[in-house]
């Protein structure tokens, strides 16, 4: 199988401004449902109280991964107080007394460990994709249609792009290779990615990625797991 994989490297230029930029890959399959209700049962049972008790005592920048993506932001060029990555985005909605999105069972198991960890993460189908994967900066001009977003700026922006152009980003990924449920007609297993986005170094990253495996195959009905760590 890992020979059919497309192969995920990072810019040399991104790595000079922020070398201890780091991804963790999770190559996968599954078929896509609507509703995770043990998800869910697990997340107000589990994750929830303990995220209630860290938000109400620590800053958001000294929680996990936030303080690191918020200064390699800075050092790309991009105000890190007007683009915030997926899981800074997901602990102020908690914060706020949100309810979470309920997407899917790839999304929200995407979500749940993005939420337990404190990286972004992001999730592709890759029969949307063309290619090898480079994480790279965003050249001026570029964008692309943010899922439930107009078009999001990506000039200086740390992106995932193929050989068809960018496709996902720590704050917000394209509607190209987003993650739809299966149809009733058609709930065949499928190729999907997982890439945890780091800025604080390789470290972390291996447990970050065991967290992956454990709540995709409980909630996600995960199979055919293989992962990496990706380093400059």
């Amino acid at each position: 199988m890992e020979s059919l994989l497309p192969s995920v490297s990072i810019d040399p230029d991104l790595a000079a401004i922020w070398p201890a930029t780091a991804l963790g890959c999770v190559f996968w399959s599954a078929p896509v449902l609507p509703h995770a209700p043990q998800l869910w049962q697990y997340f107000a049972s589990h994750t929830q109280p303990r995220l209630a008790q860290l938000l109400e005592t620590t800053e958001l920048a000294a929680l996990p991964q936030i303080g690191p993506s918020r200064r390699a932001f800075k050092a790309f060029g991009r105000d890190p107080g007007r683009v915030r990555i997926s899981s800074e985005a997901l602990y102020r909605r908690l914060r706020q007394g949100k309810e979470l999105y309920h997407i899917n069972t790839a999304v929200d198991a995407n979500n749940l460990v993005s939420l337990e960890t404190g990286f972004s993460l992001g999730t592709y189908d890759l029969a949307c994709l063309q290619g090898n994967l480079v994480l790279r900066l965003g050249r001026e001009g570029e964008s692309y249609a943010g899922i439930g977003k107009d078009a999001l700026d990506l000039n200086r922006m740390p992106l995932l792009a193929d050989d068809a152009g960018p496709f996902g980003c720590p704050c917000s990924d394209s509607q190209r290779a987003m993650i739809v449920a299966n149809t009733p007609a058609n709930a065949a297993p499928r190729p999907l990615l997982t890439v945890i986005y780091g800025f604080s170094g390789a470290e972390g990253l291996e447990a970050a990625i065991a967290v992956t495996h454990k709540h995709l195959s409980a909630f996600a009905a995960a199979n055919s797991l293989v992962s990496k760590v990706v380093c400059p």
